[in-house]
């Protein structure tokens, strides 16, 4: 079977250079890495592929060999040495180190971390409790001038018996037996490029470090309880039928600590009698008799 240009493989230009390379090397190490398509042994051949062609054109002698000769790279071969290539010593933290030069930034989450090449744990993420979504109807003066509005609320609170925590007073908590504390759990896997670290959330305490021995009697170990509460908050002047206004952390109160989710106001605007609302107008329907219309008058 005939061999596919390198170039055509990385799918770069002849003159790029060797950030260009590597930037599309690590692109097609990523889509195809064997981990990310298990079983899959067409994408195991196209990282093998990409692989053996980043190992030529990253060697600036075996890249001039390649340009003059091909395939063939005349007499001398690819160096030599015999056989395979190395993927031109790129390591696995080589490949999925500085994930902003491909995305943009960010990282890639797509293995789950890596603790050995990025030096830490994955910090977990805080729980944020679910919004809430009122329809508070006002008057067209209200909404001319602006208006406080205090309702009554019935959301779920932190439970003030645990402080949130859903253990009992506060406190019963013991380390967690399968992360020890860490939070974390960490995972080797062994792959033909060698060992391959990822770093997870622990599920045993949801990245707490430490579970509950005994649970909070008053909200039953949630660290959360429904209450009703008054809502005090203020609309400003000049907003319009269907605007949404957002109270942030006056939503229901996270599962276990966290933040507090946000309180969505859906504006409704009541009809006037007598007046049509357009945009920032108003408009008045005048109705005149005949004479009054012709000749002019007071009204």
């Amino acid at each position: 079977m005939e061999k596919r240009d390198y170039y055509e493989i990385l799918g770069v230009q002849k003159n790029a250079t060797a950030d260009e390379l590597k930037k599309a090397y690590r692109k097609l190490a990523l889509k195809y890495h064997p981990d990310k398509n298990p079983g899959d042994k067409e994408a195991e051949e196209k990282f093998k592929e990409a692989a053996e062609a980043y190992d030529v054109l990253s060697d600036p002698d075996k890249r001039a060999k390649y340009d003059q000769w091909g395939h063939n790279m005349g007499p001398s071969g690819f160096g030599g040495g015999g056989g395979g290539f190395h993927a031109g010593g790129m390591s696995m933290e080589d490949i999925f180190a500085n994930f902003g030069d491909i995305f943009g930034g960010g990282g890639f989450g797509g293995f789950g971390g890596f603790g050995s090449a990025t030096g830490g744990a994955r910090r977990r993420r805080q729980p944020k409790g679910s919004d809430l979504r009122i329809k508070v109807k006002l008057t067209l003066q209200e909404i001319s001038e602006g208006v406080t509005k205090k309702l009554k609320i019935p959301r779920y609170v932190q439970c003030q018996h645990c402080s949130g925590t859903g253990a009992k007073d506060g406190t019963a908590f013991q380390t967690c037996t399968r992360c020890h504390g860490s939070g974390v759990i960490d995972h080797v896997q062994q792959t033909f490029l060698g060992p391959m670290q990822s770093t997870a959330t622990c599920p045993e305490c949801n990245g707490e470090g430490k579970t509950i021995t005994h649970k909070c009697q008053y909200c039953n170990g949630e660290g959360i309880v429904r209450q009703e509460e008054v809502v005090s908050f203020s609309i400003p002047a000049g907003v319009t039928d269907g605007m949404t206004l957002s109270l942030k952390g006056k939503g229901n109160a996270a599962r276990n600590g966290g933040i507090n989710g946000d309180l969505l106001v859906v504006i409704e605007e009541e009809p006037h009698p007598d007046l049509i609302r357009d945009g920032n107008d108003l408009i008045y329907n005048l109705m005149l008799d005949i004479p009054t219309a012709a000749l002019g008058g007071a009204v």
